[in-house]
């Protein structure tokens, strides 16, 4: 009987090593708050979406627009997917086209900030009228600046 308490009583530290070391080797899940997700350009474009709906709904079922002092309604046609960028500094680019009730089509620049599912729009700009640009980009020293046309 005090053979098997032994033997019972040395397995049982033959193992308890080992449940130490294993418990150690996965700690605690991070808490909410680290690092900010990772932004996609799928979540760019589903932010942008979200955003146009959301101010069709509001009015008259077009998208409004102040151009010059004139207020544009306008219809998406598509988002330029191919054109959505993180910017860096929790900031994004989305670029769409629009079709207004006078029957121009409107490039629209959008630059966004957020998270996935909580984008903000923060700057909306017309940047082509049926494909004439009013404006063009310029990269200097990592920032792109809108340029007036020379």
């Amino acid at each position: 009987m005090i053979g098997r308490l032994i033997t019972a009583a040395a397995i049982a530290l033959c193992f308890s090593p080992a449940t130490v070391v294993f418990s150690q080797e996965y700690p605690e899940h991070p808490q909410a708050g680290g690092a900010a997700k990772q932004v996609s350009t799928a979540d760019i474009s589903a932010g942008i979406k979200k955003h146009i709906n959301t101010e069709t709904n509001k009015s008259d079922g077009k998208f409004h627009v102040d151009h010059q002092g004139q207020d544009l309604a306008l219809n998406l046609i598509k988002v330029h997917d191919d054109r959505l960028q993180d910017l860096g500094g929790g900031k994004y680019f989305a670029c769409v086209d629009m079709k207004g009730t006078d029957g121009k089509t409107y490039d629209i620049d959008f630059f966004l900030t957020g998270q996935p599912g909580n984008m903000k729009v923060t700057e909306t700009a017309v940047h082509k009228i049926d494909g004439k640009p009013l404006y063009n980009w310029r990269e200097e020293n990592g920032k792109w600046n809108k340029v007036p046309l020379s």
